[in-house]
C-alpha cells in the first residue's frame, strides 16, 4: 500500500476518544491495553565473529576459517559455524581478534529507504543513514513506505530481546487513514482482531483527528497496522513510528541518525527484562 510523502508529526493536536458504540465521549481517554524460546544471544559463529571484528565480510572470513589459519584458546578451527562468545581468545595467523565495540543509533527512516543493512535490488538502505564503520543492523523493520524511528545496532543480545515477543517491548504509531474511522471500530481493534496469521493482541488506540489515530504495539507482524486499519475497508496513507519502548523519535529530523547515550541504551535494556 503506498504512503504519503509527507511523515506525520509527534505532538498532532486532536481529541481522544473512548469505546463505547460510536458515541462521543471525553477527550482525556484512551481505548486497550495489554493484557519462545530465545537462542543464547552471548554466542555467535565465529565467522560472524571475524567479521564484526573487521577482519573481513562474513564470506571471506569463512574462507580464511577454512584455511586452517584462526584458533580459539590456542586450537585451530576450521568451522566457520563453531560458536564463540566475548571473552574469547580469538586469533587469526597469531594476531589477537577485538569484538567490535557496540554501538545503537537511531534514525528517522524517510520513505523508500528499506530497512536492511543492504539492498541489491539499488533502493538506497537504511544503514547508509548513519555515519560509523561498524556493522550494524536493524532492530526490526518498517516497511519501504513507512517512516520514522527505526534502530540499528551491532549488539544481538540487545537486537533479540528488543524484538523478541516475550519481552512486549511497546511500539508507537502515528497513522493517517484515507477515511475517518469509527469509534466502534477503534474499540474492536483495541480488544483485538482476526487477521489471517491468528488474532492481534490487545491494545491501546488513540484519537488524535478523523483520519488519525496513535497505535501501540506489543507484537511485531509484517505490515501489522496497515491490515488492521484495511480488516475495516480503510487504508493507512501515511505510518510513523515515533516510539520504541521508552525512546522517542524526537526532533530527529527526516534522514537524520543520531547514536545513543549509554543512558538511552541502560533505559532500552531495562525496558526488554
Amino acid at each position: 500500500m503506498s504512503c504519503a510523502s509527507g511523515s506525520l508529526r509527534p505532538g498532532n493536536k486532536g481529541r481522544s476518544l473512548s469505546g463505547g458504540g460510536s458515541r462521543r465521549t471525553p477527550p482525556s481517554r484512551i481505548w486497550g491495553g495489554s493484557s519462545g524460546v530465545l537462542l543464547d544471544p552471548l554466542l555467535v559463529r565465529l565467522a560472524k565473529f571475524l567479521a564484526h571484528g573487521g577482519i573481513a565480510s562474513r564470506r571471506k572470513a569463512e574462507e580464511i576459517v577454512a584455511k586452517g589459519v584462526v584458533t580459539v584458546g590456542g586450537e585451530v578451527v576450521t568451522d566457520p559455524a563453531r560458536d564463540v562468545e566475548a571473552g574469547d581468545d580469538v586469533r587469526v595467523n597469531g594476531k589477537p581478534v577485538a569484538a567490535e565495540a557496540r554501538e545503537v543509533w537511531a534514525v528517522n527512516k524517510p520513505a523508500g529507504v528499506v530497512s536492511t543493512a543492504r539492498e541489491p535490488g539499488g533502493r538506497p538502505a537504511v544503514v547508509e543513514l548513519v555515519d560509523s564503520d561498524a556493522r550494524l543492523y536493524p532492530v526490526g523493520r518498517l516497511d519501504a513506505d513507512s517512516t520514522g524511528l527505526l534502530l540499528l545496532t551491532n549488539d544481538g543480545e540487545l537486537a533479540a530481546r528488543l524484538t523478541h515477543p516475550r519481552y512486549e517491548v511497546q511500539k508507537t504509531y502515528r497513522a493517517r487513514l484515507a477515511k475517518p474511522i469509527a469509534d466502534r471500530d477503534l474499540e474492536r481493534l483495541a480488544r483485538g482482531i482476526e487477521l489471517d496469521d491468528g488474532p492481534t493482541a490487545p491494545t491501546q488506540i488513540k484519537r488524535l483527528s478523523d483520519r488519525e489515530i496513535e497505535v501501540v504495539l506489543r507484537e511485531g507482524r509484517n505490515r501489522q497496522v496497515r491490515r488492521m486499519i484495511e480488516a475495516f475497508g480503510n487504508r493507512v496513507v501515511a505510518l510513523q513510528r515515533v516510539k520504541f519502548g521508552p525512546l522517542a523519535l524526537g526532533r530527529l529530523h527526516e534522514g537524520g541518525a543520531r547514536k545513543l547515550s549509554a543512558d538511552e541504551i541502560a533505559r532500552l535494556r531495562k525496558a526488554s527484562e
